[in-house]
């Protein structure tokens, strides 16, 4: 780092919002704990898109009592 300054990283964000279109292999999210992997999207630390269709959002409970916010893409019907 130059000057001896650290600057926190600034990729790591929500990279796409609900009702968004995306293509397989899209990166959805990266570096965010905060949000679990869902329906056709896989990873831990950087969450990318199994298919392409439109991120949504779910939030379940779990068995601890704690509420997960998980990401989806329901799949487009290929014609």
């Amino acid at each position: 780092m130059v000057g001896g300054f650290s600057r926190p990283k600034k990729d790591k964000a929500l990279k796409t919002t609900g009702g968004q279109l995306v293509k397989t292999g899209t990166i959805v999210l990266r570096g965010i704990s905060t949000y679990k992997a869902g329906k056709n999207v896989k990873g831990r630390g950087t969450l990318f898109a199994l298919c392409d269709g439109k991120v949504y959002f779910t939030r379940k409970k779990t068995s601890h009592g704690r509420v997960r916010t998980f990401i989806n893409i329901e799949p487009i019907a290929k014609k």
